[in-house]
């Protein structure tokens, strides 16, 4: 059995184990995805469901990232050749943590919500 993760709104809230990994993810598709990011003004394309489910198979792995940074690099890694973090901030201009992190059904790391991490506004 896991307790809530309290970082959230309780309409969002996620069972957790010891170590923060989500014990199970909230229901989420493609189609959940689209309809989150037509809210936030982006249509999503095959390069940002990459990141999504990047995101997802991270949280899913390795738990609950305590810090946007460390989460912001491991996206990184497989767009390095495709313009590393320049390219994911133009994928997701509110930033591909947090805003990412929001149309992939899960909890941004602590911080990341503020308007200074990772976005370009």
């Amino acid at each position: 059995m896991g307790t809530p993760y309290k970082g959230l709104p309780d309409e969002a809230r996620y069972m957790t184990d010891a170590e923060f990994r989500i014990a199970e993810l909230p229901e989420w598709s493609d189609g959940i995805a689209a309809g989150l990011a037509a809210q936030e003004g982006l249509r999503l394309g095959a390069e940002h469901y990459e990141v999504l489910h990047l995101l997802r198979d991270h949280y899913r792995f390795h738990g609950h990232d305590l810090s946007g940074t460390r989460l912001l690099r491991a996206l990184e890694e497989p767009f390095g050749r495709r313009g590393g973090r320049k390219h994911l901030f133009e994928l997701f201009p509110g930033g591909p943590v947090s805003q990412g992190c929001r149309i992939a059904g899960l909890p941004a790391p602590p911080y990341s919500k503020d308007e200074s991490f990772g976005s370009v506004q």
